[in-house]
């Protein structure tokens, strides 16, 4: 099953019912702190509709948000506007991305390096984060190695009803899970229900996973160091664990 894109994965009635369908929204306190260990400027990879950029604008922190679908940054610019808050915006992949300034921190809030469907895209991508660095500046990547779904929960949609009674619904539809490759793709139906009218958008979301040696090979060939590895929580990682986080930095001999 070929994957969708992301640029154009999130458009349309998924970029519209992102926000609404989440889990949870991401704590912007991680990502301060990270900040204040490391400096500024820094720059947020994947940053959709803004969260936690937006937050850690009004903080005052010179932020600046990097995302591929421009329905998404949209949004974002939507959002800072009505939150009075001023924000640089940046349309490109991350993998290509190629910006007028450098950063002492680069950090991605969320499973978004995850989404790079292959390990020679990753690997370009964290040459142009090295690339976007100062000398000593550190990245932060979250990656996870997803779960399959379990067969009970496929066809289970996650609702949301607006105040106006809209109902907004995702469902995970039916599966592949490619071992050997690292890969993980479901098929998502997203509905927009408002009245007689139903809006429906089928696309695949592919997930590609790294194991922390792997991860640890790829950064080693585009010249990061890695400087811790953590859970989410912060403690030092296990090889066995499923969620984990890569400090990496770049030498100020480079």
């Amino acid at each position: 099953m070929s994957s969708v894109d992301p640029s154009l994965f999130y458009t349309d009635l998924v970029a519209q019912l992102y926000r609404p369908l989440r889990s949870h929204a991401p704590d912007p306190e991680p990502y301060a702190r990270f900040i204040a260990r490391s400096g500024e400027p820094a720059l947020e990879l994947g940053c959709g509709g803004g969260e936690p950029l937006l937050d850690l604008r009004a903080r005052g922190l010179d932020v600046e948000g990097l995302d591929s679908s421009p329905d998404m940054l949209a949004r974002c610019r939507d959002e800072a506007q009505s939150r009075g808050l001023d924000v640089v915006l940046h349309e490109q992949p991350m993998q290509t991305m190629s910006l007028p300034r450098r950063y002492q921190s680069i950090f991605i809030a969320g499973p978004t390096f995850n989404l790079l469907p292959d390990d020679d895209t990753a690997r370009q991508a964290l040459s142009r984060i090295r690339h976007h660095l100062e000398p000593g500046g550190s990245a932060l990547i979250p990656l996870f190695i997803p779960a399959p779904t379990p067969s009970d929960q496929l066809d289970q949609a996650r609702v949301h009803t607006t105040t106006d009674g809209a109902e907004m619904r995702v469902t995970a539809i039916v599966e592949h899970r490619d071992e050997p490759g690292r890969v993980q793709t479901t098929t998502m139906r997203y509905e927009l229900i408002t009245g007689a009218e139903r809006i429906v958008e089928q696309r695949p979301w592919l997930l590609h996973w790294h194991t922390q040696g792997g991860f640890r090979q790829l950064a080693a060939d585009t010249d990061l160091t890695v400087r811790a590895v953590v859970t989410p929580a912060g403690t030092p990682a296990t090889e066995d664990d499923q969620a984990f986080v890569f400090l990496l930095i770049r030498s100020t001999d480079t």
